[in-house]
C-alpha cells in the first residue's frame, strides 16, 4: 500500500516510510493511495472477532505485508494485552436509543491509548529493524501525552517530547504525563493554548531539514497510524450491535477538537462499514460545527471549558477530508490551505456544502448543557459521563431519530476530569493508579510558546 500527500508533492511511500515521514514533507498529510473496500461477505466474516484478531485483519490491509503477519500479530496482541477490559473497548447499553463505546480501559484511562499502544509497539520495532533513531515530538490537549508516554517509556532507541498547554489540561492529565521520571522523556509546559503548541509542532515537522537532522518522528494523529488504528473500534462496535439485531440504522455520536476521531469514522464508512450517520460533537470552541452547518471554517476566540481537551480552534486533521471532499485532487487542496494560511478561513459553498451536510451532523455543546447531560445520565441511568463524553451524549440526542441507535464514543475515565464533575456534588471513587499520582513528584520544564524556545530545549534533549 502506497500513501500520498493531501497536497500531492512528495512521492508515494510505503506504510514504514509513512509513519516515520509523519506530516507529509511538502507540509500535507498522508493518506492511502487507495481505501480498500469491504464486502458485505468481509463485514459477516469478521463479525465474530476479537478486537486484537479485527484490529490485525484492518492493518494488514494497509500495511500490505510491509510487516510479516506473523509480526504484525505479535504487536497487536503486546499492545491490546494490556488493557483492564478482555474486549479492550466494550459497548454499554444506556437505553434503547443509546450505547456508550468505553473506549477508557487502557493504561492511562483515555481513548488516545488504543492507537498509542500500537504506535509506541510500531516505533520500537521499526528501531530494532532498522537500527534507527526514534525522536518523537508531540503536542497534547490532554490525553495525548500521557498515553504516548506510556507507549514509549523506557523503550530502546526512542526518546519522547511532548508540549502541553500550561494550566490548561485537568491535574490529572498534567500528573500522568509529569510525574514519569525516564530518562527518554521530556515534559515541555508551554505558554500559550493546545493550537500554539500544535501550530509548533507542524512548524518544526514543516522544517524538513531541522526533522531530518533530529530524526523528528509524530505521535499526534497527523499520523496516519493513528487514524488507522482508531478504525478498528467502529468497525467492533458496530459488530456487537448487529450481533444483537440492531445493525440497520446505527450512528455513532464522537466528541472532537482535532478532528482524528471522527475521521477514523469516516474512513470506516467509506471502506463499506454501514454507518447510518456520523455525528461530530464539539464544545464551545465550536469551529467544525460552524464548517458543517455554515461551510464556514475560521479560528474563533479561544474558550476554555469543561472538555478542555476539545479546547481546539484549528482540526490538524482537517485536511483530510478536504482531501476527499475535493474528490482526491491534491491541487485543489494544497491551493485551499494556501488560501487559509494567507486568509485564516476556508470557506465552501453549493455541491461541496451539501456533501459536508451529507457526511456529518454536528452540534456544538455549551458548557451547561455538558453539566445538565452528566447530571441527567447519572441520575437516570447511574452511568458516569466524562465531560467530553457528555458532549457526545447530548449531540447523539439531537439526531438520534426514533427507528435508530446512537453509539456515543466515551473518550475518557470520568476520574481525569474530577474538576467538572464535583460542580454537580458526584463523588466518585478515582482508580487506584489515578490517586496514587498525587503523591509523585512532577518533572516538567516551562517554556515560552514560540518555535524558537521549544527548538532550543529540542537540541538539548535530543
Amino acid at each position: 500500500m502506497d500513501y500520498i500527500s493531501t497536497r500531492g508533492k512528495i512521492a508515494p511511500v510505503g506504510f514504514i516510510d509513512g509513519v516515520l515521514m509523519g506530516l507529509a514533507d511538502d507540509g500535507g498529510l498522508l493518506v492511502p493511495k487507495h481505501i480498500p473496500q469491504l464486502s458485505e461477505a468481509t463485514l459477516r466474516a469478521w463479525q465474530n472477532l476479537s478486537y486484537p484478531e479485527l484490529a490485525l485483519e484492518l492493518f494488514s490491509l494497509y500495511i500490505d505485508g510491509e510487516i510479516p503477519r506473523e509480526e504484525l500479530k505479535q504487536l497487536v496482541d503486546e499492545s491490546y494485552g494490556n488493557f483492564r477490559d478482555d474486549e479492550v473497548t466494550p459497548v454499554r447499553r444506556v437505553n434503547n436509543g443509546l450505547h456508550i463505546l468505553e473506549l477508557f480501559h487502557g493504561p492511562t484511562f483515555a481513548f488516545k491509548d488504543i492507537a498509542l499502544q500500537f504506535l509506541g509497539n510500531l516505533y520500537g520495532y521499526i528501531s530494532k529493524k532498522r537500527n534507527s533513531t526514534i525522536h518523537i515530538l508531540g503536542a497534547t490537549s490532554g490525553d495525548t501525552g500521557a498515553s504516548a508516554i506510556e507507549g514509549v517509556r523506557g523503550k530502546e532507541g526512542i526518546r519522547i517530547c511532548i508540549l502541553h498547554p500550561h494550566g490548561k489540561v485537568s491535574k490529572v492529565q498534567e500528573l500522568q504525563m509529569t510525574t514519569v521520571d525516564d530518562a527518554n522523556v521530556l515534559n515541555l509546559a508551554v505558554d500559550g493554548n493546545f493550537d500554539d503548541c500544535q501550530r509548533i509542532i507542524k512548524e518544526l515537522f514543516a522544517d524538513v531539514a531541522f526533522k531530518q537532522r533530529y530524526h523528528l518522528r509524530a505521535i499526534n494523529s497527523i499520523n496516519i497510524a493513528r487514524i488507522l488504528a482508531q478504525t478498528v473500534y467502529y468497525f467492533y462496535a458496530y459488530f456487537q450491535l448487529a450481533k444483537q439485531g440492531q445493525g440497520e440504522k446505527v450512528n455513532f455520536s464522537v466528541p472532537t477538537g482535532n478532528f482524528g476521531d471522527i475521521f477514523a469514522g469516516y474512513m470506516a464508512k467509506r471502506m463499506g462499514l454501514p454507518i447510518n450517520k456520523l455525528i461530530l460533537a464539539t464544545n464551545e470552541n465550536n469551529i467544525l460545527e460552524r464548517f458543517i452547518k455554515e461551510g464556514v471554517y475560521q479560528p474563533g476566540e479561544f474558550r476554555g471549558t469543561h472538555s478542555p481537551s476539545m479546547d481546539i480552534q484549528v482540526a490538524s486533521n482537517f485536511e483530510r477530508y478536504l482531501y476527499y471532499l475535493n474528490g482526491e485532487d491534491a491541487g485543489i487542496v494544497s491551493a485551499i490551505m494556501d488560501d487559509f494560511k494567507r486568509d485564516g478561513r476556508v470557506v465552501i459553498t453549493g455541491d461541496a456544502l451539501k456533501q459536508a451536510q451529507a457526511d456529518f451532523a454536528a452540534y456544538g455543546v455549551r458548557n451547561e448543557e455538558c453539566l445538565r447531560e452528566i447530571d441527567a445520565c447519572f441520575k437516570a441511568y447511574s452511568y458516569l459521563l466524562d465531560p467530553h463524553t457528555a458532549c457526545g451524549v447530548a449531540a447523539a440526542h439531537r439526531f438520534t431519530a426514533d427507528d435508530e441507535v446512537t453509539v456515543a464514543l466515551s473518550t475518557a475515565h470520568p476520574a481525569k476530569f474530577d474538576e467538572a464533575i464535583r460542580l454537580l456534588d458526584i463523588k466518585q471513587t478515582a482508580p487506584a493508579q489515578i490517586q496514587a499520582l498525587a503523591d509523585k513528584p512532577q518533572f516538567q520544564t516551562r517554556v515560552a510558546g514560540t518555535n524558537e524556545a521549544v527548538a532550543d530545549q529540542l537540541v538539548r534533549f535530543f
